[in-house]
């Protein structure tokens, strides 16, 4: 006869370190609660381990390869210095590896209990781990958060899965810089790293289904930035399905496409998959637990992020927030304060939004596209970045500042920067926008100069034109 493993009784127990996870656990164990935190792979989640920070580490590798490729023109006459990808790589894992020891430091001060394995609802508010190191736990709590997050989604095409792809945890692994790579996706994961791997020596290829990169930003600033991909050499493919692949990443593979010219096919050393996630709600006993999935497989949350089960929430990816990890931040804050009795909520939040490329891209707000969807009326206020004296002395003149003002009062509605420091602007309107300040309170302001936030003092001195 089996004997059962005896239940382990916290106040609060966390399925997954994502960042809305982690610091729900540090904060309750801070506070005294007797808290867990169940992890089956990466400490801290997947940015600081495959996602956000380690594809920025790289990126701004690929800048400084792109920045010595021009040397010649800062005065400097450097040998080619040529890229080693595993001294890149190996950037990027010291970096990794420090942030580890930093997540393993914050448990052990909180005193949070991290578990090792893998968790499963057994039933309401219970959790059944199989742990890495053997055998088997059972925990459960008075609440219970779950914080899985999300993948890299591979399409049922024929032969993609069979062709092994990338995905951007296997492109931020490469000790070599592939040869030819096509990148299936012209979202925000396919463009940043199709850039970086460009200025790192690749030949790119990006394969996308919309008429045009960045099918959901304002015209104005997706012609921009495939002008620059372009200029680059990136070759551009839209309007293009996949209809089979051959071959294997890392050898040869060959993309068989149908689009507006017709069938065509597009080959290259390396395959990365880039087209969207799907939340890590599968094969962890939700229906035991009493959760509800959305037909799209997110789970269903109120705006204080509860589940439909007693005492169980959801946040980040998984529970369909944007799937940013500053909004997994405030969904922490929102459960937080749901748990202390106070009030706070999802609704009406601002969320930014920021694309590493070259020209950066930053977003808060209405964009002109979601106004005239919605035939909001506004005045438009419109900088080239080439205005902006600081990027007069740095070169980096492509891109502009856009702003959307209210009609009837001087809100600002939306704000959009195209160029170097976009997300660092963007952080000053956005503050003013949560304020609920006038655009006049930045174009009055005395910003130092030169920087880049003084563009901002010209952007909403100019002379607006009235739209809708």
């Amino acid at each position: 006869m089996t004997t059962k493993p005896a239940v382990d009784s916290y106040d609060l127990l966390v399925l997954g370190s994502g960042e809305a996870g982690k610091y729900l656990a540090w904060n309750a164990a801070s506070s005294g609660k007797k808290t867990a935190l169940i992890e089956r792979r990466y400490i801290g989640g997947s940015c600081p381990n495959i996602a956000c920070l380690p594809s920025k580490n790289v990126i701004y590798s690929a800048s400084v390869a792109r920045l010595a490729s021009h040397a010649a023109g800062f005065g400097l006459h450097p040998m080619d210095p040529g890229v080693d990808m595993q001294v890149v790589r190996a950037r990027k894992r010291a970096m990794v590896d420090g942030l580890i020891k930093t997540h393993e430091g914050r448990f052990a001060q909180s005193g949070a209990e991290l578990v090792r394995g893998e968790g499963r609802f057994s039933g309401p508010r219970t959790i059944e781990v199989a742990l890495h190191g053997g055998g088997t736990r059972v925990l459960q709590a008075e609440h219970v958060v779950i914080s899985t997050g999300s993948r890299a989604l591979i399409d049922p095409i024929p032969g993609l899965a069979e062709s092994a792809p990338l995905t951007h945890v296997e492109a931020l692994e490469l000790g070599a810089v592939p040869e030819r790579l096509v990148v299936l996706g012209g979202g925000y994961v396919g463009l940043e790293l199709a850039q970086a791997f460009r200025r790192l020596g690749s030949e790119v290829t990006i394969v996308d289904r919309n008429r045009r990169l960045l099918s959901r930003v304002d015209e104005d600033v997706a012609e921009v930035v495939t002008h620059e991909f372009l200029a680059e050499g990136i070759e551009l493919v839209t309007e293009a399905q996949v209809s089979r692949v051959e071959g294997r990443s890392g050898e040869h593979v060959v993309l068989h496409l149908n689009g507006g010219s017709g069938s065509l096919q597009v080959s290259g050393t390396h395959l990365l998959v880039a087209t969207g996630r799907i939340p890590n709600t599968q094969g962890i006993g939700l229906e035991e637990a009493g959760v509800v999935l959305t037909k799209a497989g997110f789970i269903q949350v109120d705006e204080q992020l509860r589940t439909t089960a007693e005492g169980v929430f959801a946040v980040g990816d998984c529970a369909g927030s944007p799937h940013f990890t500053h909004v997994a931040f405030d969904d922490y804050r929102i459960v937080r304060e749901t748990l202390a009795g106070r009030m706070r909520t999802t609704t009406g939040r601002l969320v930014p939004s920021c694309l590493f490329v070259d020209p950066e891209l930053a977003q808060i707000g209405l964009s002109e596209t979601e106004a005239r969807r919605t035939g909001t009326p506004y005045r438009l206020l419109k900088l080239p970045m080439a205005a902006v004296l600081r990027n007069l002395t740095t070169g980096h003149t492509v891109g502009f500042l856009k702003a959307l003002v209210a009609r009837e009062d001087d809100r600002i509605l939306g704000f959009t920067a195209l160029g170097s420091c976009a997300g660092e602007m963007m952080a000053t309107v956005q503050l003013a926008m949560s304020a609920g300040l006038p655009y006049t309170a930045l174009r009055d302001s005395i910003f130092a100069h030169p920087t880049y936030s003084e563009g901002l003092v010209y952007l909403f001195s100019g002379s607006p034109t009235m739209v809708g």
